[in-house]
């Protein structure tokens, strides 16, 4: 990212840039720096935007060969594609030696770093990886967001938000918009605030479900499964979660008792740091042939409904009475 910014600020640009990683906030926040500075304004003859996995591969590299017209560079924007882990040979053949009049800006979720377009954008150019944001930065890049707007917030309010928000920087810019309004004529952001407009994810509402299933608490789980059919969520979705949760803790459990740490955890179970403490501490609250258990069910509920046997919303909360 650093280096981005610093290209941006030179006016030294890189011929092709790759944008990729779970975090696809920042991901399009750098792909519209680069696009500002890459880009005259309102120049469509020269910018161009491709994106999914049917783009003709052939067809963007006749364009690229294309000389500008009345600019500097033709700046090409790919998005979603899938080259960077099937499929790129050809793309990366020609970005060997690419129209030196032509800039690409690549976007992606997923990437394949064997694979050859991956290694030659990275020699060619420069790839940008957007992780999940620690704990740390997005407290701080929130509170930076409401500082701009004349806006305080505490540190413990703004742990609330993100028990509610999760490390998704799109989910916590919409919250952080809804408090703006509420907030309008005053400074200070309190737990009340965030209470009464920001949204409880989904996934906030398993780790709650699975919570209560670890205190025996039958009704307090199935309420908070009939909350999420209330608000539209599909069941099986639903079970889906629980799944994986489910067999994060159980992951988690095993781990920990191997004698890994908690930033070790996180990485082999593919979630942040500050996140895997929140599953250790949930999964001691379960013995590890109980998390066994709950993840054999999860299957088993999902193959009654595949088969027929049961419907989706009662093979759930079967699902949610069995496991207690």
């Amino acid at each position: 990212m650093k280096q981005i910014n610093e290209d941006i600020k030179q006016q030294n640009f890189k011929q092709i840039y790759l944008l990729y990683g779970e975090e696809r906030y920042l991901r399009r926040q750098y792909r519209e720096r680069l696009r500002k500075a890459l880009c005259s304004e309102d120049d469509t003859m020269n910018t161009h935007f491709y994106e999914g996995r049917d783009i003709s591969v052939g067809a963007v590299i006749d364009l690229a060969e294309t000389l500008p017209f009345l600019a500097e560079r033709r700046v090409i924007f790919i998005s979603n594609s899938g080259l960077f882990k099937s499929g790129g040979e050809k793309m990366a053949e020609y970005l060997a030696e690419p129209n030196e009049t032509t800039y690409f800006v690549f976007t992606e979720s997923e990437i394949d770093k064997r694979s050859k377009l991956f290694k030659t954008v990275n020699s060619k150019g420069y790839a940008a990886e957007f992780a999940v944001q620690d704990e740390k930065t997005l407290k701080r890049w929130a509170a930076g967001v409401l500082g701009k707007e004349g806006k305080k917030i505490t540190e413990n309010t703004v742990q609330l938000l993100l028990s509610k928000t999760g490390t998704n920087m799109e989910n916590i810019q919409m919250e952080l918009e809804k408090l703006i309004c509420y907030c309008l004529d005053r400074e200070v952001i309190t737990d009340e605030d965030v209470e009464a407009v920001c949204t409880t994810r989904i996934s906030n509402h398993i780790f709650d479900m699975i919570n209560a299933i670890a205190d025996k608490q039958q009704k307090k789980a199935l309420d908070l499964y009939y909350d999420l059919l209330a608000l539209k969520e599909p069941p099986m979705r639903i079970l889906f979660l629980i799944a994986r949760q489910c067999n994060l803790l159980l992951q988690a459990k095993e781990l920990k008792l191997k004698g890994h740490d908690q930033r070790s955890i996180a990485s082999k179970i593919g979630v942040p740091p500050f996140a895997a403490g929140k599953y250790l501490a949930q999964a001691s609250r379960f013995k590890t042939e109980k998390l066994r258990n709950a993840v054999t069910k999860c299957v088993e509920a999902e193959e009654a409904v595949k088969s027929g046997r049961m419907n989706d919303i009662l093979s759930v909360e079967i699902l949610i009475m069995s496991v207690l």
